[in-house]
């Protein structure tokens, strides 16, 4: 997080908002005191290129769906059980 003034957001607008853009912070302070703060909007989608994707698919953790079925069991009551048909095992 990141403290500027009035007077630097309005000078420094653009460079601010690139920042914040990229996941930073800012309180904004008029006459010592805090008066805002500018953050990214939690929900807004961003651009993401195809080889960071990859990249994140490529280091991913391997994936058990058995396992994960096992584990949901173990942790799982039987009364917290919904009988339906289970996607991983389709076939």
């Amino acid at each position: 997080m990141k403290t500027i003034t009035q007077r630097e957001l309005a000078a420094r607008s653009k460079a601010v908002l690139d920042d914040v853009e990229a996941g930073e912070i800012y309180h904004i302070t008029r006459n010592g005191t805090e008066i805002a703060e500018v953050r990214p909007l939690s929900d807004r989608r961003r651009f993401v290129p195809a080889e960071e994707l990859q990249r994140r698919w490529r280091d991913a953790p391997a994936f058990d769906p058995a396992a994960l079925r096992t584990e949901a069991g173990d942790f799982f009551r039987d009364d917290d059980v919904v009988e339906d048909d289970n996607p991983w095992e389709r076939g």
